[in-house]
């Protein structure tokens, strides 16, 4: 897989602005991907040093679509902690 395979987008959300300041970043990965290839992934994308990475995978929830209850799909998230002084460039300033 591509490292842009494997990375699909960073997660912006309250309590991951709120682990930014402990060096931890949150992406979406592919649902395939495990934390050796997420761990390498984010190493050659931003140019870091990755301590330690937490995969979770987030089960679908059920969802009204007018009359119709569907689905949604599954996904996995990776927590990433860099080592101290280490930061991504993309996540400043939000």
């Amino acid at each position: 897989m591509n490292l842009h395979d494997i990375i699909r987008r960073p997660l912006i959300t309250e309590k991951a602005t709120d682990l930014q300041a402990q060096d931890k970043y949150v992406f979406e990965v592919a649902t395939t991907a495990n934390k050796v290839q997420v761990k390498t992934a984010v190493e050659k994308a931003f140019n870091v040093h990755v301590v330690d990475v937490n995969v979770i995978t987030v089960p679908g929830k059920m969802k009204r679509r007018g009359r119709r209850q569907v689905a949604t799909s599954p996904w996995k998230k990776a927590v990433v902690s860099l080592r101290a002084g280490d930061k991504i460039a993309y996540f400043e300033g939000v």
